[in-house]
């Protein structure tokens, strides 16, 4: 029998999947079967599918649960795939890349392409999408029509789309109808809500960065490990060492 550190207190009440996946123990998914297998206990009682616990829960394992051996690739997702959830004669992330056990972190919508992050590991997801953390993400933007004058000053003082005012991010211009767009947050269609409240249309969306992890040369439906001083760096930008 080993027992869990106890939960901190931010997130509390958590379903008990998504608490040991935080805690690096398996994925959601393979913290669904350990609880089916009955080898989790909260509070000395065997956990069942659905429960919850609080930050004075005490968590245990029973028997032996293999390491989990993570792993963390870079994607470069292409325009027409689906990142969760995909609808009758849709395609996903999962169906599209061949590895067993690693999820997409965060989003990026079907006519968007670029940087996702894919691991096995539950942490990273929470850390990376919490909105407590400022973690900044790149994107080149091609729009219809001209920048206007005005447009990189308005998009970085925040933007109002819908009753909900933008956080302040960077701009930098490529060109008369492109630029590189630096967010800390991600709202739904964020980038081109905001381009179509200043009068402009997006044509081309592709995130180029997160953190220390950067797109570069790779190819559309491609992917490559992030491992040594990468892996270390974005590691540590996310708070997990």
């Amino acid at each position: 029998m080993s027992k869990m550190p106890p939960p901190a207190k931010d997130g509390y009440p958590m379903r008990i999947n998504k608490y040991l996946a935080k805690q690096g123990v398996a994925t959601r998914r393979a913290a669904d079967d350990l609880i089916a297998k009955k080898k989790v206990l909260i509070n000395g009682r065997i956990a069942v599918l659905g429960d919850k616990v609080s930050e004075t829960d005490k968590v245990e394992l029973a028997g032996t649960i293999p390491a989990q051996n993570n792993l963390y690739y870079a994607y470069n997702k292409p325009v027409g795939i689906i990142t969760h959830s995909p609808q009758v004669g849709e395609r996903d992330i999962r169906q599209s890349v061949p590895m067993d056990g690693v999820f997409p972190v965060g989003r990026l919508d079907k006519d968007s392409s670029g940087l996702i992050i894919l691991t096995n590991d539950g942490r990273v997801t929470d850390r990376l999408l919490n909105p407590d953390y400022d973690h900044d993400k790149e994107y080149q933007v091609r729009v219809t029509e001209n920048l206007r004058e005005g447009f990189k000053k308005a998009m970085e003082a925040g933007v109002d789309i819908e009753g909900y005012l933008t956080a302040p991010c960077k701009v930098r211009k490529t060109g008369p109808r492109s630029f590189n767009v630096t967010l800390t947050e991600g709202k739904k269609h964020q980038i081109r809500r905001m381009v179509a409240a200043l009068h402009n249309q997006v044509v081309d969306l592709e995130r180029v960065r997160i953190l220390n992890i950067r797109l570069e040369n790779l190819k559309p439906g491609a992917w490559r490990p992030i491992a040594g001083d990468e892996l270390k760096t974005f590691l540590t930008q996310i708070g997990m060492k």
